[in-house]
């Protein structure tokens, strides 16, 4: 046998393992109650029989009602029409004999808090459900899990008889979005918030503008977004709205405006804040840039800024970035150099620590709690400041020693392409912050996916982030028993295809674009490539390049089948340039036969 057939059998060997361990893993996957739920909740208790869900479906509201709650029960009954195709009445009926009775005992803050109770009880029998919650956020919650438990039985729409119990992990489940390096449009972002709201997450971390990109009206320095966006940017009765359409769905709006790095955008339109002479463009490969922290002008103009952007997003905390500074041009300028010499500093991270204490004072003025990434970790800094963190569970557990609270990033990068399994082993109470005593392990508020936007389009996003940022929502929300990736993949198959009915792309974008690509309209053999390598992932993609960076460009999404095929993926890509027929003849032979059509892309 030659080489080329003894690599064949090998594969065929591969395929076949995978296959039976794939198919062993699945019929272990499911969760004891066979309820599919993402995320799990806390307790749930089967019961017998069903709840049948036809076109006499009624709500009703009990308790403290105001118009947010009213609203919540309108898109529910709307996402229920929607889900089942019968058309149901949306406004909540009197409390006579409801399918579904809410009860909450109290109403909302006037701005959403961290501290707020989310938990919720759903009780459904025979004969109706009743749903209790603390405030409107357990309803909220609570009528997502209801979505989840609607089935089509052979008598129609049906929920089964359960009771559940749930309440979150952490407080803090959020989901990054960068729109600095491309501008995402306010409709593509509305549908992730409502996808958010479908799997609990409760915080959306707007990272407004990096070195590319300056994304926020501002009328006391109209230069910020007439020279640093291209004229893509968002008005400030957008914003209004938009924070509007997440608190209706239980989301902050965490803002994030970098300091003193990732500014150039900024300098575009204000050069005389920066450390060097410019020029300043948002084109890719500009000049590095760092704001000049020995200027007084510098904090008024953040005074003014923040007034003014703190009147916008009414959450209580306030994200300065403050990552990744590069202090070149702090050592190239004489000035600062003195001023560091002057003041006592040994170095640039004093600067910055010095530049933190000053900005920190500014956000507490205009009532703000400053967030920022692991480097602006201080011992100078008072312990209200909260510390985010994307170098791992180690630096997360420093900050907390040190009495600062903190949220965890590293192991959530959703554009690295890691497979979900990967995303979902991250806990952000594992490695050192295992060994933390209970005081310090309070400090850790939760975690945050992080979905940035070098290689993202609006035409792509929803897939970078759906299903697999719902196994992050997942490890935040659910308790930490719940491990099994394998009842995780199955749970998040059956949520892939709901979250659809969002409006979410992260399915139906693949078609279009492959027919762009094909220039036909026979796409087999180019899907059956796409759903079979891998993505490129880390930052690979960006450190092999020739050229200069271009953030404008648009990359391709890949792969549902890689999750499972991982192993024989990689092996793929060693033979890809010269096997290309074979590969894809084979998998499309194979995925007849080991994946049947309802098996759901994972990615």
């Amino acid at each position: 046998m030659g080489k080329f057939g003894m690599l064949l059998n090998t594969i065929r060997i591969l395929l076949i393992v995978s296959a039976a361990l794939v198919l062993a893993s699945l019929a272990v996957a499911q969760p004891q109650h066979g309820f599919n739920l993402v995320p799990m909740p806390s307790s749930v208790q089967a019961g017998v029989g069903q709840l049948p869900a036809d076109r006499s479906f009624s709500v009703a509201i009990t308790g403290i009602r105001d118009a947010r709650l009213e609203r919540g029960v309108v898109r529910f009954v709307a996402e229920f029409s929607r889900q089942t195709g019968m058309l149901l009445q949306q406004k909540p009926v009197g409390s006579a004999n409801p399918t579904l009775l809410i009860h909450a005992v109290h109403g909302s803050e006037k701005a959403q808090k961290l501290s707020e109770d989310e938990s919720y009880e759903l009780v459904i029998s025979r004969s109706g459900a009743k749903l209790t919650a603390p405030n409107l956020l357990g309803i909220l919650h609570g009528l997502q899990t209801f979505l989840q438990l609607v089935e089509i039985t052979a008598n129609g729409f049906a929920v089964p008889v359960v009771t559940i119990k749930d309440q979150p992990r952490f407080a803090w489940r959020g989901l990054l979005i960068d729109v600095g390096r491309h501008f995402i449009p306010l409709d593509v972002l509305k549908r992730n918030l409502d996808g958010m709201a479908a799997v609990k997450m409760n915080v959306l971390h707007w990272h407004l503008y990096d070195n590319e990109g300056f994304r926020v009206e501002s009328k006391r320095f109209p230069k910020l977004q007439e020279a640093g966006s291209d004229g893509l940017y968002y008005t400030q009765s957008e914003i209004r709205e938009f924070v509007a359409y997440a608190r209706d769905r239980g989301i902050r709006v965490v803002p994030e405006f970098e300091m003193p790095g990732h500014s150039r955008s900024l300098f575009a339109g204000y050069p005389e804040l920066a450390s060097g002479p410019g020029p300043y463009t948002i084109e890719p490969g500009g000049a590095d840039a760092v704001m000049d922290p020995t200027r007084e002008e510098t904090y008024k103009f953040i005074d003014k800024f923040i007034d003014e952007m703190a009147k916008l997003f009414p959450d209580d905390y306030f994200h300065i970035g403050g990552d990744e500074v590069n202090g070149q041009p702090w050592d190239a300028n004489p000035k600062i150099q003195a001023f560091i010499r002057a003041h006592g500093m040994k170095n640039n991270q004093d600067l910055q620590a010095y530049f933190n204490q000053r900005l920190q004072k500014i956000l507490s003025k205009h009532h703000k709690i400053m967030m920022g990434w692991d480097e602006v970790l201080h011992p100078d800094l008072p312990k209200t400041v909260v510390v985010q963190s994307w170098r791992g569970q180690q630096s997360l557990a420093t900050a907390a020693r040190q009495g600062y609270s903190g949220l965890l990033s590293f192991g959530y990068y959703l554009d690295l392409m890691w497979p979900t399994s990967r995303h979902y082993a991250v806990d952000p109470m594992s490695g050192t912050a295992a060994s933390l005593n209970p005081e310090e392990k309070s400090r850790i508020l939760g975690g945050e996916a992080c979905m940035w936007s070098e290689w993202v389009t609006p035409e792509n996003i929803d897939s970078r982030i759906w299903p697999r940022n719902a196994a992050i929502a997942e490890r935040l929300w659910s308790p930490p028993e719940v491990q099994d990736p394998g009842s995780m993949y199955e749970r998040l198959g059956e949520l892939s295809w709901r979250l659809e009915w969002l409006g979410l792309t992260h399915r139906s974008a693949l078609i279009p674009a492959l027919h762009r690509m094909a220039g036909t309209d026979d796409i087999a053999a180019l899907r059956t490539l796409a759903e079979t390598v891998e993505p490129v992932k880390d930052y690979t993609r960006m450190s092999s390049l020739k050229t200069t960076w271009d953030f404008r460009e648009a990359a391709l999404r890949t792969g549902p089948l890689k999750e499972r095929f991982g192993q024989i993926s990689l092996l793929g890509a060693t033979m890809m340039q010269d096997c290309v027929p074979f590969w894809s003849n084979l998998f499309c032979c194979m995925n007849s036969h080991l994946f049947p059509k309802t098996f759901p892309p994972l990615e």
